[in-house]
């Protein structure tokens, strides 16, 4: 029997998230998943890819909101999980224009502080509306990198960090295994075989179905170390030797799905390939 083993949310992109017992899909994703994001003076995202130290910054929800924490020295920041007030501007994700509300300045400098960067930080209210790929699928997404939800199996790490402990470089530069926290999951599934997941359609979680439409090609971020900031090789030269197609390597499904409906951690979750 597959279920539901985590959900996890992550409100600012590119920053740690956390785990939820329970999650609400809406129009573009879980609730509150990526509606912030840190913006450079070009008005492009950021993200680890160009700012590492993006990764000492965690969060964890509260009452009204979420606060961001800097692993480093404990410094925290509190926000709200939505933004109506404050200047409007137009920012990109990717090749996607998007209409975003800045966050107060105080806010922005705490961040510019942490990563060392100039930058804006800016929520997306509900009029924004981004689509997916329509390559792949119809609807719209949050400021996540493509589609709304990303599916993984516990499985297909297990595996993976299987692969990397028998690795004769492991003793060298891998003492630990690489987490989830890494490949920013929001479903991981629980029970059955390594990467599963790549032959799904659709699973039903409960009466609700994601469908699966696209495998997810991973960039650099997975080398960097989610407490420290600092970049490896791993897991992307294990994932090289076979997880790889036309000069990619893919771990985990991106998926879309209606909005509306709860998930819950321990959900049976049924496949359809």
């Amino acid at each position: 029997m597959l279920s539901v083993a985590s959900l996890y949310i992550h409100p600012v992109k590119s920053l740690g998230g956390f785990s939820v017992q329970e999650a609400l899909t809406t129009d573009r994703g879980f609730e509150h998943d990526r509606r912030w994001m840190l913006v450079d003076e070009q008005r492009r995202f950021l993200s680890q890819r160009e700012a590492p130290t993006m990764a000492c910054l965690h969060t964890t929800p509260l009452a009204g909101g979420f606060r961001v924490t800097d692993v480093r020295d404990g410094a925290t920041l509190d926000l709200p999980w939505s933004f109506s007030t404050g200047v409007r501007f137009t920012a990109t994700v990717w090749n996607d224009a998007v209409d975003l509300i800045a966050a107060e300045n105080h806010h922005s400098s705490w961040f510019a502080q942490r990563v060392g960067i100039a930058c804006t930080l800016a929520h997306m209210p509900d009029a924004t509306l981004r689509s997916v790929d329509r390559t792949y699928a119809e609807g719209i997404t949050s400021l996540s990198d493509g589609f709304p939800y990303l599916i993984v199996s516990q499985a297909s790490l297990d595996d993976l960090n299987a692969r990397i402990r028998s690795s004769s470089h492991q003793l060298i530069d891998q003492t630990a295994d690489i987490g989830f926290d890494r490949f920013r999951p929001n479903i991981i599934v629980a029970g059955g075989e390594p990467f599963q997941e790549d032959t799904w359609t659709q699973v039903r979680i409960g009466d609700h179905a994601f469908n699966l439409v696209k495998p997810c090609a991973r960039c650099t971020i997975p080398t960097i170390d989610q407490q420290s900031g600092e970049r490896g090789k791993e897991p992307l030269r294990t994932m090289a030797t076979y997880r790889s197609m036309n000069n990619k390597v893919y771990f985990g499904m991106n998926a879309v799905s209606a909005p509306g409906s709860r998930v819950r951690v321990g959900m049976p979750l049924l496949p359809l390939p």
